[in-house]
């Protein structure tokens, strides 16, 4: 099988402050080192990406040597947390950007879809820049036309191809952009988690052609997604980077199952250790704790027991000027998809003044056995006040929730029903 990517000892650095090295001197070294074919001596510089601790330098690798190989056809799954450096290596591989050190090879044409309006000039209609994406993927206008009405059938946005996409919503945006990348023909697609802003049924109609192009046709495709569900659904093997570095490359069970087993370590850390991105700190959860019927604080149930979720939290005087405030509770399998919810906003609307701990009752815990992890989130009416997701976990364990002695057989839902028969 052939290879369609190469990818060898990819770096790519950043400077926090300034442009150029910031001194006359250090730009003189790397001048008179590039023109005699050396590396530049600055590059021996600078901080791993690792944004939850502070720095001491304003030189920062955002990528540090990076090599894997992707074969035509593949379907390869990149996954790491916010920061990792996702985006960064698939803007080297468009061409977006360049590699500090290290090198490429691609073989064949690439669309990339990596953020809303990649490709798109916002004053043309969606028609024209349909061919315009085209012309730039080396099309001919007959090979375009051939296409055009399968494009835009499957973008959903018929009614508003002559209409400027600077018009346009954020996910007709992307309707649009990913209908052109997907049916122009590329060799290799790639696809970062742009599709987050579609709604969820165009998200599978996405998925869905994606591991059509990979499987008939024989093309590649790159995905970055922070849905784990997806990624298993679509991907035949991955990558996982941490703080800008290749912690692991191979079949995707073997990568999922590793990236699992690392957020079960992210839930062991202290809230507060904890990284929050785009949060206004009005409020900051500083504890969560599970509690059984004897008062006992544990991460193990039964299903049926009763559960007691405390919550305890520090806030800022602003925080009680809100005219609305919430505190929820997201339920997650092992693969980040949501099982269920629980929100102080069903009984009221704000959170009480001088209040620092919340506590959510759960007469009975009908989750089937396996593990789960929680998710916090605050919002008021001047945005989010923090979020954090893999905040804790507990594992559910089946005993006997009937009475009869039998289990429930695994891949039977993520929850037990109270029923009987006559």
């Amino acid at each position: 099988m052939s290879i369609a990517i190469q990818v060898e000892n990819i770096s790519k650095q950043y400077n926090l402050k300034t442009v150029g090295t910031g001194t006359l001197s250090h730009d003189l070294n790397r001048w008179w080192a590039l023109a005699r074919g050396k590396e530049d001596p600055n590059l021996r510089l600078g901080e791993s990406n690792d944004r939850t601790t502070k720095g001491y330098s304003d030189l920062v690798w955002a990528l540090k040597d990076v090599s894997f190989n992707v074969n035509q056809g593949e379907v390869l799954g990149i996954i790491g947390r916010n920061g990792a450096g996702k985006s960064t290596l698939l803007k080297i591989l468009s061409r977006t950007t360049t590699p500090t050190k290290g090198c490429f090879k691609v073989k064949g044409r690439i669309a990339s879809l990596l953020e809303v309006g990649t490709g798109f000039h916002p004053e043309l209609s969606g028609r024209e820049n349909i061919f315009l994406n085209g012309a730039i993927l080396g099309m001919s206008k007959v090979e375009i036309k051939a296409r055009f009405d399968e494009i835009v059938d499957f973008s959903g946005v018929e009614r508003y191809i002559d209409t400027p996409v600077k018009r346009y919503s954020s996910g007709m945006y992307v309707r649009l952009a990913f209908a052109v990348a997907a049916h122009l023909k590329p060799d290799i697609l790639i696809v970062d988690e742009v599709l987050a802003v579609g709604d969820l049924e165009f998200q599978k109609k996405c998925i869905g052609k994606m591991k059509e192009i990979s499987v008939n046709e024989g093309r590649t495709v790159l995905f970055v997604s922070h849905n784990m569900s997806a990624i298993k659904n679509l991907c035949t093997s991955g990558v996982i980077l941490k703080n800008g570095s290749l912690t692991l490359n191979g079949n995707i069970d073997s990568i999922l199952d590793e990236y699992i087993i690392d957020q079960n370590l992210i839930s062991k850390l202290k809230l507060s250790d904890i990284p929050r991105n785009n949060v206004n700190g009005l409020l900051k959860f500083t504890d969560i704790k599970f509690i059984d019927k004897n008062s006992i604080e544990k991460t193990d149930f039964a299903t049926g027991e009763s559960l007691e979720i405390v919550i305890n939290f520090e806030t800022k005087s602003e925080f009680y000027l809100s005219k609305k405030s919430n505190i929820d509770i997201g339920i997650n399998d092992v693969l980040g998809n949501r099982i269920t919810w629980l929100s102080t906003s069903i009984y009221q609307d704000k959170i009480d003044e001088g209040q620092t701990s919340i506590r959510f009752i759960i007469d009975k815990m009908l989750l089937n056995q396996g593990n789960y992890s929680f998710s916090l989130f605050c919002r008021t009416d001047v945005g989010i006040a923090d979020w954090i997701q893999n905040a804790s976990s507990l594992t559910m364990h089946y005993k006997d929730f009937y009475g009869t002695g039998k289990n429930i057989p695994e891949g039977q839902g993520y929850f037990v029903s109270a029923f009987s028969i006559k």
